[in-house]
């Protein structure tokens, strides 16, 4: 077998930013599953500081559609998963929560594929006015992060996969 075509390799290869879906559901045994994946993301000292929230009402999709300049996808998407991280787990210099909700939402997007769903991650945290937008319609407590949210549905277009390694920014031993 060709290495490329090792499931987990064409997973990660494969995975491309869709932002047009069809108006099927996303099963709830698929939300679930995409859940346990995001939970299964490392954790910085296994502290455990993400949150997630399921989004399928379509009036909440709508409003965060209009509140996030990058995310009109939502208005179309029948699901969306936000990752969201609590601060108060760490010191305020060190910013692993960042990381570790980074590596859950990045788990919730390649898990989808193994189910023919795709999705595009949508940055929240620290993007001026998206966070003043998105977290008063999720009613975050203040010591929650949004990080970002994932726009999830099957797919109404389809992108190629990534191929190769770009030289100019592969580096060996040092810079």
């Amino acid at each position: 077998m060709d290495k490329r075509e090792h499931p987990v390799i064409k997973a990660i290869l494969g995975r491309r930013s869709i932002r047009k879906f069809t108006t099927a559901p996303v099963e709830k045994e698929i939300i679930d599953i995409l859940l346990e994946c995001a939970f299964a993301a490392p954790s910085a000292h296994n502290q455990r500081p993400c949150h997630f929230i399921v989004i399928q009402e379509r009036n909440i999709l709508n409003r965060l559609a209009a509140a996030h300049d990058s995310g009109k996808m939502l208005a179309q998407a029948p699901l969306a998963i936000a990752v969201c991280a609590d601060t108060s787990f760490y010191p305020k210099e060190d910013l692993a929560w960042m990381e570790d909700a980074a590596a859950a939402l990045e788990n919730i997007l390649l898990g989808a594929r193994a189910f023919g769903i795709e999705g595009v991650w949508l940055k929240v945290m620290g993007r001026h006015p998206r966070e003043e937008r998105v977290c008063p319609i999720l009613e975050v407590p203040d010591h929650i992060k949004v990080t970002g949210i994932a726009a999830l549905g099957y797919p109404a277009e389809e992108k190629a996969p990534h191929k190769g390694i770009n030289d100019k920014a592969l580096h060996k031993e040092r810079w």
